[in-house]
């Protein structure tokens, strides 16, 4: 029997970082209540009282009196249809431990962009599936060129939302679109979830070339590569009729490796001028998941037989502490 969305579902964003408080200001546009887990108390009550996240793209001002907040999963999940996912891949686990009530009569958006390193690394849709039996027909992706800190701004962006039933994905769609968000509906899942991982790493690899003092012309040719290297990878591990020239996957691989707001360039950008790993995620104040995404993609590569000679070269650096000036050196000589 197929799932269906009713025009009216009720939904709630899971997480209070950047990119969920900017979901939230956009569904705010269309919706008349809006659901919002923040497991911070503190946070919950500043914004409650003074109308902004004090933590994330603190300049968002809500209206609170559409907004529910409760820091208890179960309630959370019990007062909506849709649950939309929007915490870094590695505290999710976490944030969904304390929860009790099934996920299989409700519709599963994920807007992280990283993947979980359990059971062989599993895409957020895999894992969701996977541990709490949610079919593939309740799931979908909001991915592309979106950062958080536009969508504050209220400039143009354009999002996609991916889900197996294109019907659905309108729905979805509705609920996200205004006068600074376009919506487009795919269908490709495991796509746009591995593409989304993986332009996480090559954007740390771009940083770490600017950090390293390599210019525009050697970086085009890594964007180039990188893009060619995503294109591999799908196509060895899951072929679908896809359009890898859109802004699902190569949109969202050019702002992360160009955009000053992208925090895996930034953290790149930190390694290649010779910070440590570990002092460069001391000092940010948010989470780079391409660092856990290349350790995931070296392992699934080496099980596969799948050669990418940027995102070994990512993993290298990150992991084994090779010198950035010596991977680059032979990377170099690998790049068309």
């Amino acid at each position: 029997m197929a799932y269906l969305l009713d025009k009216n579902a009720r939904c709630a964003v899971i997480g209070y970082g950047s990119w969920a408080t900017a979901l939230v200001k956009i569904l705010l546009e269309n919706e008349k209540e809006v659901v919002w887990h923040i497991r911070n108390s503190d946070v919950a009550e500043h914004i409650l009282a003074h109308k902004n996240n004090p933590k994330y793209i603190s300049s968002t001002s809500f209206d609170t009196s559409k907004l529910f907040i409760t820091g208890d999963i179960d309630v959370a999940v019990g007062r909506a249809d849709i649950i939309i996912l929007a915490v870094p891949s590695a505290f999710l686990e976490l944030t969904l431990e304390s929860l009790t009530l099934p996920l299989n009569d409700k519709f599963i958006l994920s807007a992280i962009k990283g993947i979980m390193p359990k059971d062989g690394f599993l895409t957020i849709a895999e894992y969701v599936n996977r541990y709490f039996d949610v079919p593939f027909s309740q799931l979908g992706v909001l991915t592309g060129p979106c950062h958080a800190e536009e969508v504050s701004l209220e400039r143009l962006t354009y999002i996609n939302v991916v889900t197996t039933d294109v019907g659905i994905g309108e729905i979805i769609a509705a609920k996200l679109k205004s006068h600074y968000i376009n919506t487009n509906t795919i269908t490709d899942i495991y796509g746009t979830e591995y593409s989304a991982v993986m332009k996480n790493i090559y954007a740390i690899a771009v940083g770490m070339a600017t950090g390293g003092g390599y210019g525009d012309n050697f970086i085009a040719v890594l964007i180039s590569n990188a893009a060619k290297e995503i294109s591999l990878f799908l196509e060895l591990s899951y072929k679908a009729n896809r359009e890898l020239n859109s802004s699902a996957y190569i949109g969202d691989l050019l702002v992360t490796c160009y955009s000053k707001f992208s925090r895996n360039r930034t953290f790149g950008l930190m390694i290649g001028k010779g910070y440590s790993v570990k002092t460069a995620q001391i000092e940010m104040d948010m989470v780079a998941e391409g660092y856990w995404a290349a350790s995931c993609i070296h392992n699934i590569c080496k099980q596969k037989g799948i050669d990418l000679p940027i995102a070994e070269s990512v993993y290298k650096i990150l992991y084994k502490r090779n010198s950035v000036k010596g991977e680059f050196k032979r990377l170099s000589n690998k790049l068309l």
